[in-house]
């Protein structure tokens, strides 16, 4: 029988401990802003949760631990971004197929407020900064550290993101 070194146990239980600490504190507010980003819960837990694995086996590496949550949100958002270019890729090869394939109807969702529907009629990086500066409460530099884009295009993003919404919600064409 092999012996078991106590220490490596004993620090293997402390990282779980913390794990643990970080699921509870951090994963809600992930799911939260994935659910904003998808506008499905189903979808936005698979990708909170693997925004979280992904990050969890990172984080050893983590340049600074205590930054968690933005590491975290960062994470969802890119892999949200990756999702709908992978979207777009397969929707550019059915078009090419033709009108053969057969696509499946996206389903009609009842019962959600008109500035649900505007904010999903937003294009994707509208939305997701609309997303992290409001719901979120991210400061302008946060948000676009997440987006990685400079504080000027991350003003315009949202500015027109906003502007959008107005418009839709007023019914006017945007």
């Amino acid at each position: 029988m092999m012996g078991v070194d106590v220490r490596t146990v004993g620090r293997s239980e402390e990282r779980l401990g913390k794990l643990d600490d970080l699921y509870i504190q951090h994963f809600p507010g992930a799911v939260g802003l994935a659910y904003l980003l998808t506008g499905n819960h189903h979808q936005a837990e698979d990708l909170a949760q693997e925004a979280f694995v992904r990050l969890c086996g990172r984080f050893g590496h983590l340049r600074d631990p205590q930054s968690f949550g933005a590491y975290l949100r960062r994470t969802v958002v890119n892999l949200h971004v990756s999702g709908l270019r992978r979207l777009r890729v397969e929707r550019a090869y059915l078009n090419q197929r033709g009108p053969e394939t057969s696509r499946a109807p996206v389903p009609d969702i009842e019962g959600r407020a008109d500035l649900w529907q505007a904010l999903q009629r937003l294009p994707p990086r509208q939305r997701a900064a609309v997303v992290l500066r409001y719901y979120e409460d991210l400061s302008e530099r946060e948000t676009a550290s997440v987006l990685r884009c400079s504080v000027a295009a991350l003003k315009s993003l949202v500015g027109r993101g906003m502007q959008s919404l107005r418009e839709q919600l007023r019914g006017e064409e945007p």
